[in-house]
């Protein structure tokens, strides 16, 4: 299992563009990204379930990502964050 912490600087938070792509990012391996805000988590891939966690511009996220190819997935997932939310 690899974690990783970021906190959310897109001044509208997550919401359905990016939401969106992170699924397709996520699809790219076999490993499942889970995304936690607070005791409330879903898996990435989940958009309105992502999108229902309320995440807003400074929010701090945990993202956990388990499975065969996480060493790879993690780091991968971490940059599209940067990228993106």
């Amino acid at each position: 299992m690899k974690e990783f912490q970021y906190t959310i600087t897109d001044p509208v938070g997550i919401h359905a563009r990016p939401a969106g792509l992170l699924k397709q990012e996520v699809k790219k391996f076999g490993s499942s990204v889970q995304v936690f805000k607070g005791d409330a988590f879903c898996d990435a891939a989940k958009t309105l379930k992502l999108m229902g966690l309320g995440i807003v511009k400074g929010d701090t996220i945990t993202v956990r990502v388990e499975g065969d190819d996480e060493d790879v997935c993690a780091p991968a997932i971490e940059e599209f964050f940067k990228n993106n939310f």
